[in-house]
């Protein structure tokens, strides 16, 4: 598991980020052995190495709503348990439970579009802010859904809003969003969240006193000083990237690898370009959280390492869940890795839409041959 030591914001240094991408002919695709996926030379700014991945092939991801989207434009509502029962469309329809509960919120459709939700996103309101804890796809025009969440705000119980809101511009950081998906325990979650609060308040001095007057990351993370020191990290990367994705659609820019500090902790993989682009501001920034909260260290990392992450994506033990017609979501175990990816079982549709893989502590991936299920 990782573990957030706190730092200072003084160790990751603003660095001119040096970029050949825009001679994208000249920019060598090493592929991965047995795998459909090839990697890029990375991009870096302090202590954050991005390798973008591409892949031979993508599939039409067009119909699929965002959570962004689809709370912006209202056709997506989100509440607790207790307040569900106002929207339900038939008399006798309701949600599993009637009241309140930490680990369960009700979402419901209302769109013509599937919604795709990532484990990762943030909604804010209600009586505590949480986080989604796993992929899933909820079709259009839905019965109510239960979804499984994990609160990032200890200590609040009293409500704010009756509906929840997306969080913009912010995912949570790899090591908030690893208790949720993998070990799914919510006293981790609130450890890793309470870990990633305070390194915020150390790299942010002039914040640490509003930091400290709240347990709720999403504020932690909307804080100015916090975004500023974010965007330190962040936006070069994200600027540069952004004006590359017109050219790395041309050759199928579908996900990245992320190493914090020399070493590789996360990828993640979309089915079309289009899915990468829609969720890349987020992303971006939940990696460059997950800088600004880890020590300075070794930041040189190669494309080897990255293609060896990405070669191991089987392993011995695997939990799965399907909604007949919408989506199977498997979960991998693999020797100091775990994968996690969602395959939409809707009409026209058969293909893995997102796998996000996740290295345990101490892991160190090195070449070598993909492992075989």
């Amino acid at each position: 598991m990782l573990r957030r030591p706190v730092s200072g914001i003084a160790k990751i240094a603003v660095l001119t980020l040096a970029i050949t991408f825009f001679a994208l002919g000249a920019y060598s695709e090493k592929p991965v052995a047995g795998s459909e996926y090839s990697v890029l030379p990375p991009l870096s700014n302090g202590n954050l190495t991005i390798f973008p991945v591409v892949a031979a092939h993508s599939h039409d991801t067009g119909g699929f709503l965002t959570l962004d989207e689809g709370v912006r434009s209202g056709q997506v509502v989100i509440t607790e348990t207790s307040q569900a029962s106002p929207l339900l469309r038939r008399p006798g329809m309701h949600p599993q439970s009637r009241g309140a509960e930490v680990n369960r919120l009700v979402l419901i459709n209302n769109s013509e579009r599937p919604l795709l939700l990532l484990a990762g996103e943030i909604v804010t309101g209600g009586k505590q802010d949480r986080v989604i804890g796993a992929d899933r796809i909820v079709p259009p025009k839905s019965d109510p859904v239960d979804l499984s969440v994990f609160c990032v705000e200890p200590g609040r119980w009293v409500a704010r809003s009756e509906n929840f809101s997306s969080m913009k511009g912010q995912m949570a950081q790899p090591s908030v969003r690893l208790p949720a998906m993998a070990a799914k325990d919510q006293a981790e979650v609130w450890s890793r969240v309470r870990e990633s609060n305070g390194a915020m308040a150390k790299a942010a001095p002039a914040a640490s006193a509003a930091i400290g007057g709240t347990t709720s990351y999403a504020s932690v993370m909307e804080n100015k000083a916090v975004q500023d020191n974010i965007d330190k990290v962040a936006a070069p990367i994200q600027q540069d990237y952004q004006r590359l994705l017109k050219q790395l659609r041309q050759k199928n820019a579908t996900g990245v690898v992320v190493a914090i500090n020399g070493r590789i902790v996360w990828a993640d993989l979309f089915a079309s370009p289009d899915l990468l682009e829609a969720y890349w501001p987020k992303l971006v920034r939940s990696y460059a959280a997950e800088a600004v909260t880890s020590p300075s260290g070794t930041k040189g990392v190669d494309e080897d390492r990255a293609i060896a992450f990405l070669a191991q994506l089987s392993g011995t033990r695997e939990v799965v869940e399907t909604e007949p017609g919408v989506f199977r979501r498997a979960e991998i175990s693999g020797d100091g890795f775990k994968v996690f990816n969602i395959v939409s079982l809707l009409p026209k549709t058969n293909f893995t839409v997102h796998l996000a893989k996740m290295a345990d502590a101490g892991s160190d991936p090195r070449p070598m041959p993909m492992m075989v299920r």
